[in-house]
This record gives C-alpha cells, sequence and structure tokens, in this order.
C-alpha cells in the first residue's frame, strides 16, 4: 500500500487523536495542536507523526504551520480540518468578540491553511469535520451552527471553482462524546451566568453539554467514516454520523416556519 502524507487539524484529542493513531499506523501525518503541553504526546504516539503548533485565533499562527508543513513536504493527499470550538449564548446578548473568534477558528482559519497549502494539494482530498449544527436547527448555539454551515458552504465553492482535481467532503457527525463538550463549558462558563433572562436555558445547555460528554457516540464512529471518505475514489459530498444527525437533516427540510415552532415547543418541554 503507498505511504500517504496527511494534514489533520485539531489532533490532540476526541476525534483527531483517534485519527492520527490509525493513520500513522502506515502513513506520514502533519498533527496540528494548539495547546504546547500536547506536542510529546503527539509525538510519542508514532515516528510517523510531525506534530506543529497552530491557534486559529491567533492568525499569526497559521502562515509558520504552514511554512513549517511545506518546508517537509512537496505532496499532501489529505488535509483533514478537524480543530474548532463552541461559542454559545442568546443571541441579543453574545459578545460581538465571542462570534468573531467562533468564525476565526471553525471558518477562517480552515480556508487560510487551505490557500496556503492548496499548491501541493493536487489531485487530494479535504475532507471538514462540520456538524449535525450545520442543519441550523439548534438555538443557543447559533454561533457554532452558522460558522459550521459557513464552512461547508466556502468548501462546496471550493470545490466547484478548484483547477487542481481535490475533492471536498464533509463529514457531519451527531452528538459524539468528546472533549469538546467539556471545554465548551469552560470556555462560555463566564457568559452563562450573565444572561438575567435565560437562566434555565443556560443551566439547561451545560447539563445537556455533561451528558453529551458522556453517552455520545464513540469518536471511532466518526474516524471510521473519515477513512471511509478518504479510501473512496468519489466519495459523497456529505456524510453523516449518528441516527440524530441523520435526522437533523431530515428535519432541516421542513418549513422554516414549522421548525420554528417544533423547536419552541421542545425547549418548552425541556425547560418544566
Amino acid at each position: 500500500m503507498k505511504t500517504k502524507t496527511y494534514v489533520v487539524t485539531g489532533s490532540s484529542s476526541g476525534i483527531g487523536k483517534a485519527l492520527i493513531k490509525e493513520l500513522s499506523k502506515e502513513n506520514i501525518v502533519f498533527a496540528g495542536y494548539r495547546n504546547r503541553i500536547h506536542e510529546a504526546d503527539l509525538k510519542a504516539i508514532s515516528a510517523n507523526i510531525f506534530p506543529f503548533y497552530v491557534d486559529y485565533s491567533n492568525p499569526e499562527t497559521i502562515g509558520y504551520a504552514s511554512d513549517y508543513i511545506l518546508s517537509k513536504c512537496t505532496k499532501i493527499d489529505t488535509l483533514i480540518n478537524i480543530a474548532g470550538c463552541v461559542v454559545a449564548g442568546p443571541i441579543e446578548d453574545i459578545s460581538i468578540d465571542e462570534i468573531r473568534r467562533q468564525f476565526n477558528v471553525n471558518v477562517f482559519g480552515h480556508i487560510e491553511l487551505t490557500q496556503k497549502l492548496a499548491q501541493i494539494l493536487t489531485d487530494g482530498k479535504i475532507i471538514n469535520i462540520s456538524s449535525m449544527a450545520s442543519f441550523g436547527v439548534f438555538p443557543f448555539i447559533s454561533p457554532y451552527c452558522a460558522s459550521k454551515k459557513c464552512l461547508d458552504m466556502f468548501f462546496n465553492s471550493f470545490l466547484i471553482e478548484n483547477k487542481k482535481n481535490i475533492k471536498v467532503v464533509s463529514i457531519k457527525p451527531g452528538v459524539i462524546a468528546t472533549p469538546l463538550w467539556g471545554k465548551s463549558i469552560d470556555e462560555n462558563s463566564r457568559y452563562f451566568d450573565n444572561y438575567a433572562d435565560y437562566e434555565k436555558e443556560m443551566k439547561f445547555m451545560i447539563k445537556n453539554a455533561q451528558r453529551n460528554a458522556e453517552k455520545g457516540l464513540s469518536t471511532e464512529n466518526v474516524v471510521k467514516t473519515i477513512l471511509k471518505a478518504d479510501r473512496a475514489k468519489n466519495p459523497k459530498l456529505s456524510y453523516t454520523v449518528g441516527a440524530d444527525a441523520f435526522w437533523a437533516s431530515i428535519f432541516s427540510n421542513l418549513p422554516q416556519k414549522l421548525i420554528n415552532s417544533l423547536i419552541k415547543l421542545g425547549i418548552k418541554a425541556k425547560m418544566h
């Protein structure tokens, strides 16, 4: 089997870490991390892993990351964009700076790294880890939903436009048991207590995130789908992972007014 070269962002935990463990068995993997304490851990997984630091909330680091990758290889077979965060809260109160951070991390960072690496991605693939949230039916995490939808739209246009025969795939997982849930609670905790009219909703958000971290599907389900898409000669444009993601895709096709009514009823039921 031919040895391939992968670039994986968000590889220090959750889906990314599970994926690079699998990929690095027979391939070269450039593994992106945001917290520098993870560099040694990533190196210890395999001699085939080359960690690189990138923090999408600090755009300057994207240039350093791409320069490092370009200095080490002349061909990337697959770029897998996993890095992300969740910004939560009601629209009327949420900080605009936090919304900007959401898009920097979940959208603009992926686009910029792709632009810088596109020259060595000819005939390759880009696999983006989107979310069932991209179907846009989840209140109080609208920045996250919008960022994932935006990511899908940008890269679908890239698929149509590019002349390098680069295929693009969107993976849309449902609830997966990853550290992202705990991180989202920590990152948004300073805001949850300040939404005067939404105390019940924010308490539910925290409880729901804690439950998802424990009860969600295993990361292996997403890894299997990524590998399936990567190995396919002509992969589908979009894959859902989990029954909840599948039903979210179906639900999103209903008339928007009906969707809104059903969501409001659901929120009301869960608050009592």
